[in-house]
């Protein structure tokens, strides 16, 4: 019997940069995937995956990645004003006597009567 070793690392996926997408698919356009494919050492299905991608949002990938980091900076400054309105509401409740509001009519009138 044989003893082979087997390998226990996980394969490495390769990560394309947008650029590189879309210059592939634009050299895919004028060659042909197939010929662009082997060109490059990419497999023909990703090819057809990226150009999906792309037809169906009708950006580029250039386009959605910015969109991606714009929308995941949008979620940052969500998750801060929700802590800064938790955290006024809190100093709010401390501040103002239970059962009075701010904006209550009642309690400016007493006040000024």
């Amino acid at each position: 019997m044989k003893n082979k070793k087997e390998s226990t690392a996980p394969a490495v996926r390769s990560q394309y940069t947008a650029p590189f997408k879309e210059q592939a698919l634009e050299r895919a356009e004028h060659d042909g995937i197939p010929r662009a494919a082997q060109g490059l050492g990419l497999s023909e299905s990703m090819w057809y995956l990226w150009r999906a991608k792309r037809r169906q949002t009708g950006q580029s990938c250039e386009d959605q990645t910015l969109q991606h980091v714009e929308i995941a900076r949008l979620k940052r400054e969500n998750a801060r004003l929700e802590e800064e309105v938790a955290c006024l509401n809190k100093a709010a409740a401390y501040l103002c006597p239970l059962g009075t509001s701010r904006n209550d009519p009642s309690e400016v009138r007493h006040a000024q009567g």
